[in-house]
């Protein structure tokens, strides 16, 4: 028997165009956004106001969302801004989107 894999969302949320950014992994993406947009955790994006959906890639398995936000977190902050502005060229926060 085979282990069921979850599914999972890298993403990266901006405070504001080019403002700060944060990236995250999470297997719940809705929730995850909406606990950063509302404030319900404390750390960076509480602190820094990092609540817009800039980004995200949806992964069959968690493990390798996980895999791919380490590859983004170890990458520039200009690689992050280009990631950005291809998928989300408008600096939209897309968190409406995904709902």
């Amino acid at each position: 028997m085979t282990k069921q894999s979850r599914k999972g969302y890298v993403y990266i949320l901006f405070s504001k165009r080019n403002g700060t950014l944060y990236t995250g992994v999470t297997s719940n993406l809705i929730n995850r956004t909406y606990a950063h947009k509302n404030k319900l955790v404390d750390g960076f994006t509480k602190k820094y106001n990092v609540d817009k959906l800039g980004y995200y890639e949806i992964f069959e398995d968690i493990t390798k969302a996980i895999e791919r936000e380490k590859q983004i977190k170890g990458g520039s902050r200009n690689n992050k801004l280009k990631l950005i502005e291809s998928f989300n060229p408008e600096w939209k926060d897309l968190y409406e989107d995904i709902l």
